[in-house]
């Protein structure tokens, strides 16, 4: 794995979206940009909020693109171009309906799952061969209520899980960073007994 050179978070702009399911990446890459006192900032030409830290490997780019989940690849499109990116030193973070509350699991490449951030992120790099931290919000039970359950704020007790799996997905941030997935994983992957 080379070493990730651009965190993205998804999500969507505006209060109203805040708290809701959706916004998982979001909670991620703020949590990021806090412990790496590298404060985001709006950034017209990439379409998001932008923050650039400096890590011993090199500068890390953390974005949450503002055009709405499913335009997030003009965002992603955009930064990745100007700094010559390549799609595996991408990290995208996001909500994942496929895995429980708590859950959080790290890939690379792959399809879109019907995830449209994703869908738009893969159309507009050309490749799905970015890296893929999924953070597990459990699935509504039917597919007709996804639209509204993503858009929606989890319960208590879900929410505390959504957090757990940020934390600990914070904790293995370094090796995802420095480009050892295989350590990343297998503390991400293995389920406490």
């Amino acid at each position: 794995m080379s070493a990730i050179r651009l965190v993205v978070g998804l999500g969507n702009p505006g209060p109203e979206y805040e708290r809701t399911r959706h916004n998982a990446g979001f909670w991620l890459v703020d949590e990021l940009a806090w412990q790496h006192k590298a404060p985001l900032r709006g950034e017209g030409k990439y379409f998001g909020e932008v923050s650039r830290a400096t890590l011993p490997a090199g500068d890390l780019w953390l974005l949450k693109p503002m055009t709405y989940m499913n335009l997030s690849g003009q965002a992603v499109g955009a930064l990745a171009r100007f700094y010559k990116i390549a799609p595996e030193e991408i990290l995208v973070v996001h909500d994942e309906l496929d895995l429980p509350p708590g859950a959080a699991r790290l890939k690379q490449g792959g399809g879109h799952g019907g995830h449209n951030g994703l869908k738009d992120i893969i159309a507009k790099l050309g490749s799905p061969n970015f890296w893929r931290l999924r953070l597990g919000i459990g699935h509504p039970g039917d597919r007709n209520e996804v639209a509204n359950f993503v858009l929606k704020k989890a319960r208590a007790e879900e929410q505390q899980a959504i957090d757990d799996a940020i934390a600990k997905a914070l904790q293995v941030m370094p090796d995802v960073l420095a480009g050892n997935s295989a350590a990343a994983m297998k503390t991400l992957h293995t389920v406490a007994k």
